[in-house]
């Protein structure tokens, strides 16, 4: 599935769950980078506003209301579901939903629904998506948003953030930074993007985030090979010296055997062509030495 994550300032975007904390947070802080914010739900709220924008009791009435075609989804992990399937029902073809921990069963629906809906839904358990210098969906941090060259894909938020913040102090930006989550069944991992990255005009290289657990770079590996993907690539993967038995980091950070290992990972990635950094240090310098 070729799935085209690309929107920008002119794009209507609603926040499903607006009058929560994180709602009402988030969406000011989106709409202060550029997002065009047009719309919150909140089924049975009284509020008829939050940060100028008009809110709906139902995700069918802001979409009649407004045209939007992107919703932000801050809402609980047991409502993210429904959440889903109405958003998709409205005519909502590009979901970012940051909620962690949604049962595996949920994910898998929501899944199945987007895909056959056509829609590019990011998440769950991600810090969001954005183009730099135009929109952000979620929360990625300002600072670390500076347009230039370079995709960025990432399982791991903080890394990433720390990782466009040098990078862009040093003047590498990126084009599409998409933030494909943490939890074991995501709508967007990083192979189905592939296609887009080997196909976007502003995007001359690409950086992938991942960590141990799961087998999300090996994947990723392997459809860079069958893609013939021309771009050059980086990566850093973070959990290396991850002690083994110790339950920590992400739910999707699961090993098996061999399988999600540092270094079967690195090892997949090396020989798809990538350039795997050790550390974020040389990261940096290695990316900038290309890029600058």
């Amino acid at each position: 599935m070729n799935l085209n994550p690309r929107i920008d300032r002119s794009t209507p975007v609603i926040v499903q769950g607006i009058t929560g904390r994180a709602g009402r947070l988030h969406s000011r802080l989106m709409m202060e980078y550029g997002t065009r914010i047009v719309g919150g739900v909140s089924p049975g709220s009284s509020a008829r506003e939050v940060n100028g924008v008009p809110v709906f009791p139902t995700c069918k009435e802001a979409v009649a209301a407004t045209g939007a075609r992107a919703s932000v989804l801050f809402v609980g992990a047991m409502q993210l579901l429904g959440a889903v399937q109405e958003a998709v029902a409205a005519g909502i073809r590009h979901l970012v939903t940051p909620t962690e921990g949604v049962p595996v069963y949920d994910a898998l629906k929501a899944r199945a629904l987007t895909r056959e809906a056509g829609a590019v839904w990011v998440g769950a358990s991600t810090p969001g998506m954005a183009i730099a210098g135009e929109v952000k969906l979620g929360f990625l941090p300002d600072d670390s948003l500076r347009p230039g060259p370079l995709g960025l894909m990432s399982r791991s938020g903080t890394l990433s953030y720390e990782a466009g913040y040098r990078l862009a102090q040093r003047g590498v930006g990126t084009s599409v930074w998409v933030g494909v989550g943490g939890d074991p069944v995501k709508g967007t991992r990083f192979a189905d993007l592939v296609p887009f990255y080997g196909a976007d005009r502003q995007t001359e290289a690409l950086l992938i985030i991942g960590e141990i657990g799961g087998n999300d770079e090996e994947e990723f590996a392997a459809a860079l090979t069958a893609q013939r993907f021309a771009k050059p690539v980086f990566a850093l993967i973070a959990g290396r010296s991850a002690p083994e038995g110790v339950t920590m980091g992400h739910a999707g950070a699961l090993v098996h055997g061999s399988h999600g290992t540092f270094a079967a990972k690195r090892a997949a990635l090396e020989a798809a062509g990538v350039t795997v950094f050790g550390s974020l240090n040389e990261l940096v310098r290695g990316i900038c030495a290309r890029l600058r």
